[in-house]
């Protein structure tokens, strides 16, 4: 009967997988995709916008003085600077120079990502209400600032299914950078199911000997006796789920099943001993120490050659409140050369056209100090920079403008409903159609409100 229940279920999974969607709902896609597969390199605690990317020469000829009321307004502000007596205006800590054939500034702190600017499209104009670390990076992760609504992954895991058999629709990779350290900490539910099946939520590779606990058979077993184990434990299981009706009893099958798969897949994936060289001179040295945001950027690309549907990484330290000089320079050396080398190292693999890479964080920082001049920066939700590459963004382009200050958006606003409605429409979704009923209402990704896709920006 064990036998029987298993060739069920993997019947039913080959059938979804000759036809192209493991586990992807029937009406899915909505449109042809520009893209197939999805990288987000995360940046948890707001980069500053106003030292990397969005170039005023205007702050610098206003270093040191009081920011404008006509500017600042009626602001709601964090604690930490609500107090301050003034609030004087910031410069970029490092110059900004043109590169590449878009002419696009950037931060001298950016010196490898400036070699790929011609691939990238950044949208300096992105904006959300979230003004403290854990509603702003739950809202632009989920859709919502209050916890408990699954993740982007998992939607896209939800709605598209895998590509691969032996390892999960959507893997999660976290980092600690050296601008601030401890930096904001990072909760499994940035990438849990909430409200969808168990089997769409993010599974974390972690780094060593060991990436998924709990994956390894304890000593004394081996996988003929593992797999005797699972067959038995599916037919328990499949009996249960016929009385109860329980969609997660299911789950929970597909999730051993792939757990078993992944005994060998995984190890597969994580042993770097066959990249040459060359790889990892492009990715910068710390590719070769597990769990750095090098090493990470590295095995997302390994797991796109793998047709893994969604991988994020998570790389925290960039709350630069003091030490921003230090910190920043610190934290951008963790992920300047990786970045770049990811979006190169995809394009030369042909897999770029494909794959569409995002990097950002929750929010960004505010052009006035915190402290003294040059201490720090405080967090800012009214306009931050993006910037996304492949999968069906226009290469080289930029979208979006603040005023003179980086503080206010002045055109172009791109509300972080619409950043998630314009990559769910790049991997041919809907966003108003991606929908699952709970608690009396069509929940979707991008929530009740509009969201627009940001069509300026499609190739």
């Amino acid at each position: 009967m064990g036998a029987a229940a298993l060739a069920t279920l993997l019947g039913q999974e080959n059938q979804a997988a000759e036809a192209g969607n493991e586990i992807g709902l029937a009406d899915l896609p909505h449109h042809k995709p520009k893209a197939k597969r999805v990288i987000y390199l995360f940046q948890s605690g707001g980069p500053s916008h106003i030292d990397l990317w969005d170039y005023k020469p205007n702050l610098t000829t206003m270093h040191g003085k009081p920011l404008p009321d006509s500017v600042k307004g009626t602001q709601r502000v964090t604690g930490m600077t609500a107090g301050q007596k003034q609030f004087l205006t910031n410069a970029p800590i490092k110059p900004f120079q043109r590169h590449g054939e878009c002419g696009r500034w950037v931060s001298d702190l950016l010196p490898h990502t400036a070699k790929v600017v011609d691939e990238l499209a950044v949208l300096k104009a992105v904006h959300t209400e979230a003004i403290n670390h854990d509603p702003g990076i739950t809202f632009i992760n989920t859709g919502n600032q209050q916890i408990g609504h699954p993740s982007f992954g998992a939607w896209l895991s939800y709605g598209l299914g895998s590509e691969n058999q032996d390892l999960p629709g959507y893997m999660v990779l976290i980092s600690q950078g050296t601008g601030k350290n401890p930096g904001q900490p990072i909760f499994s539910r940035l990438w849990g199911s909430g409200y969808l099946p168990s089997e769409h939520q993010g599974v974390r590779l972690r780094p060593g000997s060991n990436p998924v606990l709990h994956l390894s058979n304890p000593s004394g077993i081996d996988p003929q006796i593992r797999r005797g184990q699972l067959n038995d434990l599916a037919v328990l299981n499949e009996r249960h789920a016929q009385l109860t009706g329980d969609p997660e009893i299911e789950a929970r099958i597909a999730q051993y099943e792939m757990a078993y798969r992944m005994q060998t897949s995984v190890p597969d994936l994580t042993d770097m001993s066959d990249e040459p060289e060359e790889v990892f001179e492009m990715y910068g040295p710390e590719s070769r120490k597990p769990g750095t945001y090098a090493a990470n950027c590295l095995l997302a690309r390994r797991m796109i050659e793998r047709d893994v549907r969604c991988i994020q990484l998570f790389h925290r330290g960039w709350d630069q409140h003091n030490s921003l000089i230090t910190h920043l320079a610190n934290q951008c050396r963790d992920t300047d050369q990786a970045s770049a080398a990811l979006v190169a190292d995809l394009k030369q693999r042909g897999l770029l056209d494909d794959t569409l890479v995002i990097w950002g964080g929750e929010f960004g920082r505010t052009a006035y100090s915190q402290g003294g001049l040059n201490s720090g920066r405080d967090h800012h939700g009214r306009c931050f920079s993006v910037w996304m590459a492949g999968g069906g963004v226009t290469p080289g382009m930029e979208y979006g403008e603040t005023d003179d200050y980086c503080y206010n958006v002045a055109a172009g606003a791109v509300h972080v409903r619409d950043l998630n409605a314009t990559i769910l429409h790049l991997l041919g979704i809907d966003h108003q159609r991606l929908t699952f009923k709970f608690q009396g209402l069509e929940q979707r990704l991008t929530g009740v409100e509009p969201a627009r896709v940001v069509q300026e920006i499609l190739a």
